[in-house]
């Protein structure tokens, strides 16, 4: 039994510490990602000095992780009865952290990329021929890419999950 024990948490470990490795990729920070790993595996809700102790973090470092997961609706407090301490847990859906996620990413990065080629698109728009027309289209074109992304993202998390999971099967196959 303890052996089985030792394997789950070498998984466990590994797990953690490849998330944090991930998470840069998905703009956030690797402390931030790893939190989010231990908790989301977490049989139970953690308190900070738990979380410090388990990533060798500080408690800066911790405190400001949490919140901005606590922000992103990625984990939430938890409050036990009787007990001064915070305690936190990650949203363990898989569909519901990946729309919480695609939200979050949506607001905080495509909102403002849109924003920026509309803004070069309508500074550009009365250009003649050229290379000032071209940037004016490249933009167009840009512009109306996102908007396109968007809507199917917004199409999908609109979706159940397992409405979303036949349509991308119909779409892939």
């Amino acid at each position: 039994m303890q052996h089985e024990t030792a394997n789950w948490e070498a998984a466990r470990e590994e797990f953690i510490a490849q998330w944090g490795a991930l998470g840069s990729n998905w703009g956030i920070n690797r402390t931030m990602a790893q939190i989010h790993a231990l908790l989301m595996t977490a049989p139970e809700s953690m308190y900070t000095d738990e979380i410090m102790q388990r990533l060798h973090i500080s408690r800066g470092n911790a405190n400001t992780n949490l919140r901005e997961l606590v922000g992103w609706g990625l984990i939430r407090l938890v409050v036990k009865k009787g007990e001064r301490r915070e305690y936190f847990e990650a949203e363990k859906d898989v569909w519901k952290m990946f729309l919480t996620i695609a939200k979050e990413r949506k607001r905080r990065e495509l909102d403002p990329a849109l924003g920026v080629l509309k803004g070069c698109a309508e500074q550009t728009k009365n250009e003649g021929a050229g290379p000032g027309r071209d940037f004016h289209n490249q933009m167009k074109e840009l512009q109306e890419f996102v908007e396109f992304g968007m809507k199917v993202s917004d199409t999908v998390s609109s979706m159940k999950h397992a409405s979303a999971l036949q349509w991308a099967m119909r779409l892939l196959g």
